[in-house]
């Protein structure tokens, strides 16, 4: 515990968490006011909670680059050293840090989600947008899992390289744009872009959910496995990736 209260000011000790917790609260809510508050009156029955939810990826992609600088700006700054030297066992160092992060990003997905879903209420007096099937409880509450382990891949990639500019180059171009690109790879395209990690991080969330005004609800076959098989292959590869990387920073030189 006292190494997961240490890291936990050393977090808290610099700004940079606090913005990217401010901005990725921020991108949630102001895209779902964004989208609410033009709907106009005949369309509001065709509401759906899915629309308060369009700047949740930005906003989980602000958390990963938070996380990300949580490692990097340690070993920019050699302060790594002093951490090793002071807690010899580096897995139980770095897993404290992990926890740390994982669980902030954890809040700030639920206070995103949720606080959209309260702003649309806001715009769009519709009984569309009240929670009623266990797959927009998923949405929702789901944010914040879905958070939590794009944070410890995010952590994981810091480990392994490093350096804050490359790490955050790779977690923002790896489901953005990698995952994406898959699909224009003959005949295995579409599979492997079904078992991309951040894929099922996001089949998680959105099967079952009424798109409302942004058309039909997409087809079952886009998705590889149902919804909480989808967040446990997602989990596998968070925790796969911290392991390489907790083994790689016990056999590296800090």
């Amino acid at each position: 515990m006292s190494v997961i209260a240490v890291e936990r000011i050393k977090l808290f000790s610099t700004r940079s968490p606090w913005w990217c917790m401010v901005v990725a609260a921020v991108l949630t809510i102001g895209f779902a006011a964004l989208t609410t508050a033009f709907i106009t009156a005949p369309d509001e029955q065709q509401a759906t909670i899915f629309i308060t939810q369009p700047g949740a990826q930005l906003s989980q992609m602000v958390m990963m680059v938070m996380a990300a600088l949580a490692v990097t700006t340690e070993y920019r700054f050699s302060t790594i050293r002093t951490s090793f030297q002071a807690v010899p066992q580096r897995a139980a160092l770095l897993l404290g840090k992990t926890a740390v992060v994982a669980f902030l990003a954890g809040v700030v997905g639920l206070v995103a989600s949720f606080g959209g879903w309260a702003i649309g209420n806001l715009f769009v007096n519709s009984d569309a947008l009240a929670i009623d099937t266990a797959a927009e409880w998923r949405l929702l509450a789901g944010q914040g899992l879905v958070f939590a382990l794009s944070a410890v891949i995010a952590v994981a990639v810091g480990i392994l390289i490093r350096q804050s500019a490359g790490a955050i180059a790779i977690l923002i171009l790896w489901p953005l744009l990698v995952e994406n690109l898959f699909n224009l790879i003959p005949k295995v395209g579409d599979d492997l872009a079904k078992w991309s990690p951040f894929a099922n991080g996001s089949s998680f969330l959105n099967q079952g959910q009424d798109y409302g005004l942004a058309g039909a609800n997409a087809a079952g076959s886009q998705f590889a496995l149902s919804p909480w098989w989808a967040l446990l292959y997602f989990a596998g590869w968070a925790g796969a990736l911290l392991a390489i990387a907790l083994y790689s920073a016990s056999k590296r030189d800090a």
